[in-house]
C-alpha cells in the first residue's frame, strides 16, 4: 500500500468557447477549441489524519483550496495535498481543472478507490462547474493536442490535432475572473454571439478564429490590445488567453517580442493527458 502518489495533468489554453447550460453540472459545460499544454500541474497526495492543501504556482505558495478539499470530501478520504505548477493561477491556463484531475487521479491510486477514467473526469468537471472556475478544461486535459469540443461535458472532445510541434510563447499579466465573466449575463451574451461555430483545421486557423472571437467578445483589455498590436505589426500569430489577461503566440520570434511586455512562459503542445507519475511505498 503506497504512502503517497504523484499525478500530473497538463494545462489548457482556451482560444474560444460558448457556454452550454444543462439540468445537471455533469452535462453543463462549454464547446470550443484550445491548446493542451505540456506545462501543467503535479499533485502529490500523501496519507494523513486530516486534510491539508498547499498550492504552489509560479513560485507563489498558498494554503487551502475549496475545490480540492471538496474533491477529497466526496471521495471520503483525508490526505495532505501539494499542487505545484510553473504557471500562474487564474491566468487562463486551466490550472484549476488540472489540479483537480491530478489530485483525484493520485487519490484514486493512493486509496485504491478503483475509479474509472470517466468517474475521475466527471468528479473534476462537476466541481469545476460548481465553483465557477471553468467549463471545458477538464475534457480538454484528458488528452493532448489542439482540441475541439462540440458538446459540453467530459466526452465533448471530437478531435485532437497533434501536428503542431513548434514552441508556444505566453505572457500573463494577471487574472481575469472566470466566475465574473461566466456569471455575467451581459458578458456571456457577447461571448455567445462571438463564438465562430466551427473547429480549427490547424494551429494557424485556431489562432485566426481565436483572435476573431477575442475581438468580437469584447474581452480584450487595453494592455492586451497593446501587445496584440505589437504582434500584428511584427506579423507574429497571436491571440488572447481565455480567460486571463495574457497573450499566446507562435513562431520563433514570439518569445523575444512578448518579452518586451513581461515574463514569457514557453511550452509546447502536450502529447498526453492526466496520469500517474510516481508511487512511493
Amino acid at each position: 500500500m503506497p504512502s503517497s502518489v504523484k499525478a500530473f495533468s497538463p494545462g489548457h489554453i482556451s482560444g474560444y468557447f460558448s457556454r452550454i447550460t444543462k439540468p445537471t453540472t455533469g452535462e453543463t459545460g462549454s464547446i470550443g477549441a484550445g491548446i493542451v499544454l505540456k506545462e501543467g500541474v503535479i499533485a502529490s497526495v500523501t496519507r494523513s489524519a486530516e486534510t491539508t492543501v498547499t498550492v504552489i504556482a509560479d513560485g507563489v505558495r498558498t494554503f487551502g483550496s475549496p475545490p480540492l478539499e471538496e474533491a477529497l470530501r466526496r471521495l471520503s478520504v483525508t490526505a495532505a495535498v501539494q499542487s505545484e505548477s510553473n504557471l500562474p493561477i487564474g491566468s487562463g491556463f486551466g490550472l484549476s481543472a488540472a489540479s483537480l484531475l491530478a489530485t483525484i487521479t493520485a487519490a484514486d491510486a493512493l486509496f485504491s478507490l478503483s475509479m474509472s477514467g470517466d468517474e475521475i473526469a466527471l468528479l473534476a468537471h462537476e466541481i469545476e462547474v460548481l465553483h465557477g472556475n471553468g467549463l471545458g478544461d477538464v475534457a480538454a486535459e484528458l488528452g493532448g493536442g489542439l482540441v475541439c469540443r462540440t458538446f459540453p461535458g467530459i466526452r465533448g472532445v471530437i478531435s485532437r490535432n497533434m501536428d503542431f510541434q513548434g514552441p508556444i510563447s505566453i505572457i500573463s499579466l494577471g487574472p481575469i475572473s472566470t466566475r465574473d465573466v461566466i456569471g455575467s449575463a451581459e458578458s456571456m451574451e457577447r461571448v455567445q454571439s462571438a463564438y465562430p461555430g466551427c473547429c480549427p483545421s490547424d494551429m494557424d486557423d485556431f489562432i485566426r478564429l481565436s483572435r476573431r472571437f477575442a475581438e468580437s467578445s469584447g474581452l480584450i483589455t487595453p494592455v492586451i490590445r497593446k501587445i496584440l498590436s505589437a504582434c500584428d505589426e511584427a506579423m507574429v500569430p497571436a491571440s488572447m488567453t481565455m480567460l486571463g489577461e495574457g497573450v499566446f503566440a507562435t513562431g520563433d520570434r514570439a518569445a523575444a517580442l512578448l518579452s518586451r511586455f513581461g515574463r514569457v512562459y514557453t511550452t509546447t503542445i502536450a502529447g498526453d493527458g492526466a496520469g500517474i507519475v510516481e508511487v512511493t511505498p
